[in-house]
């Protein structure tokens, strides 16, 4: 057993799946080294088809979204994104309004920073998680 603290090893899919996908970021547990007020790191696994349910506004922070695989469109105000090869990415800025959609199964990888408590936007009723790791009914969020 590895009594460092400082240390955590675990998989992306199954850890991601505890928290809506979120590895990182201030909504997990202080004692826990992924816990951070810094950044956000995001496994998003999204079958074909899926989409945000509204856009993103009034951004708060800087996002990085990598495409691991399939086909992943981001929309902005005047300009569409499809990233299509592993590793292709895009970079928004604070105020960047934003929406996506999975064009085929994809995983994706956001960064984004800072860490801000509280700031997502909902999912609808039928689909809010009970165990969400971040404050429900604030501001929308990147990804």
């Amino acid at each position: 057993m590895n009594d460092d603290l400082t240390i955590y090893t675990g998989k992306a899919a199954p850890d991601a799946a505890a928290d809506r996908g979120w590895l990182l970021g201030h909504f997990k547990d202080p004692a826990d080294p992924r816990h951070s007020e810094d950044v956000e790191i995001k496994w998003g696994v999204h079958p074909k088809g899926d989409e945000r349910e509204r856009w993103a506004t009034t951004e708060r922070r800087t996002a990085l979204l990598v495409l691991i695989s399939g086909r992943f469109r981001l929309e902005f105000p005047g300009r569409t994104v499809v990233l299509a090869e592993q590793g292709d990415y895009v970079l928004w800025g604070r105020g960047v309004d934003h929406s996506w959609y999975a064009e085929e199964d994809a995983v994706v990888l956001t960064v984004r920073w800072p860490s801000i408590p509280g700031y997502r936007v909902d999912e609808p009723e039928d689909r809010a998680d009970a165990h969400s790791p971040e404050t429900p009914g604030l501001a929308p969020a990147a990804t």
